[in-house]
């Protein structure tokens, strides 16, 4: 469902690696993004300056969430505006959260709240692209600018066995029709996500009829089809096997002589590590995890995948993607306008449900609490973003439409000054009040986090430059 902007006009490879299966032993298939970053045709940029943080985990929300329900209430606006949901006192004196923010208001002083989140476009498909890349697109320009994390992934490529961008699971498909943002764009298919759930089986989620009210509990299955392999191909097999597809690729190098083909013997060793080192297997076995720690989370398909998000850090990976919103079950359960087809309840109770606010709410929190009590807080940023909130004013249906000019975000963890809120809304949390904060602008603070300089510049696969980002600047007071 796309909305038309109210702002005026003005405001604000191919060739082997084309071919790569890279490994295609019975059911196996790993993908690019485990590879090093010297595989890109670009030339790499200089090394980023030593930073506080090591990894990221970006919460992604597609679809919109509301943030009047959630992070800016208003208690005294008339009902049409905050629906019949309290507000809830936080650890931070005088910030409230909505009701269903049950769990992350004890923690709000380990949070930097943004609630001044503003931009010009009330459209799914432009402001995803917007939040994802940090770079403004139009209708044709899709899929052509890469996500943070494949930046990310291209300037300081994979760690300990780990691709540099990993998307948990990597299925959201907006639309209708639907399109996968999750893109390595100009930097190539090399820095696209590693996607745990690979191709979705449907990828349009709003069609195919939805219960009432489905459970939210859901033990969801997020090890990686890519690294399952039958018992009987043992390492021994793979490793002929490998040898063998070699010496058939080391025939066409000597024919075809490019130096992108002679950097290819390299995809091998890290594919067959992804296949066969113990570490990088257990990083995705969700099955170890003691039930106290499944509970804290909730066994949600979100609580799953912010939990799947800690081991992944806790194993070494750099850039992680919790990627939750357009779903089989629930359907697009952001996108809460409450159209007929949608099957919702009033905004004030689907809010309330545990596959929506009250459940994101308590993987959230049960992520922060599980990263400061392994001591991985303060080398990881967390990161909550969506495209951008919710009409102020309930609609005749009993939902919410799409509002770009005000939303709320967050940041915690590590280099993050916490215990605060920046931005002010006015009574209707309509407009900010304070100077707005853009996705480039939150992209900016990512980077800088990270000790990425956003001016850096770097070469696509056609070797022009680059800027990291082409607009945007660091978020004032978030990073400490």
């Amino acid at each position: 469902m796309t909305e038309q902007s109210p702002f005026p006009p003005g405001t604000e490879s191919d060739s082997l690696l084309a071919r790569r299966d890279l490994l295609r032993v019975g059911g196996i298939s790993v993908a690019a993004t485990a590879l090093p970053a010297a595989l890109t045709s670009a030339a790499p940029a200089a090394s980023p300056a030593r930073s506080p943080v090591d990894s990221v985990i970006f919460l992604w929300m597609g679809g919109g969430v509301t943030h009047i329900d959630s992070f800016d209430p208003k208690p005294h606006a008339p009902e049409e505006i905050r629906g019949t949901l309290g507000a809830i006192s936080t650890s931070l004196p005088g910030v409230q959260f909505g009701e269903p923010m049950q769990g992350l208001a004890p923690l709000a002083d380990q949070l930097c709240l943004v609630r001044s989140f503003s931009h010009d476009s009330n459209d799914h498909l432009l402001s995803q692209v917007y939040t994802l890349s940090g770079r403004k697109v139009g209708r044709n320009e899709l899929f052509s600018e890469p996500n943070l994390g494949a930046v990310v992934s291209h300037l300081l490529g994979p760690r300990q066995g780990l691709p540099g961008y990993i998307a948990v699971p990597g299925i959201t498909r907006p639309g209708p029709p639907p399109h996968n943002l999750f893109v390595g764009g100009w930097l190539g298919n090399e820095h696209a996500p590693f996607c745990l759930g690979g191709q979705p089986e449907q990828p349009d989620f709003t069609v195919g009829k939805k219960l009432d009210d489905p459970p939210p509990e859901h033990d969801e299955e997020l090890y990686p089809r890519e690294l399952s392999y039958l018992p009987e191909l043992t390492v021994g097999r793979i490793s002929r096997r490998v040898s063998l597809r070699e010496s058939l690729e080391r025939a066409a190098r000597v024919a075809e002589e490019t130096a992108r083909q002679q950097t290819v013997d390299g995809n091998y060793e890290s594919a067959l590590h992804l296949l066969t080192a113990p570490s990088v297997q257990n990083a995705f076995d969700l099955s170890s995890e003691p039930d106290a720690i499944r509970k804290r989370y909730g066994r949600t398909k979100i609580g799953g995948r912010c939990l799947m998000a800690r081991r992944l850090v806790e194993a070494g990976a750099r850039f992680v993607m919790v990627d939750y919103g357009y779903d089989p079950d629930y359907g697009n359960l952001w996108d809460i306008h409450n159209a007929a087809s949608q099957n919702f309840p009033h905004v004030s109770k689907m809010c309330m449900r545990g596959y929506n606010l009250a459940g994101m709410d308590r993987a959230f929190a049960g992520l922060l609490t599980d990263l400061r009590e392994r001591g991985l807080n303060e080398r990881t940023l967390v990161v909550f973003l969506t495209e951008f909130g919710r009409t102020p004013k309930i609609n005749g249906n009993g939902g919410r439409d799409h509002w770009g000019m005000c939303g709320s975000m967050f940041f915690a963890g590590g280099g993050v000054q916490a215990g605060q809120v920046i931005g002010e809304t006015d009574a209707q949390a309509a407009w900010p009040l304070t100077p707005p904060h853009g996705p480039a602008d939150i992209a900016a603070t990512i980077y800088h986090a990270l000790g990425i300089d956003p001016e850096t510049r770097i070469r696509d696969r056609e070797g022009r430059p680059h800027p990291v980002l082409d607009h945007g600047r660091l978020i004032p007071g978030v990073l400490a």
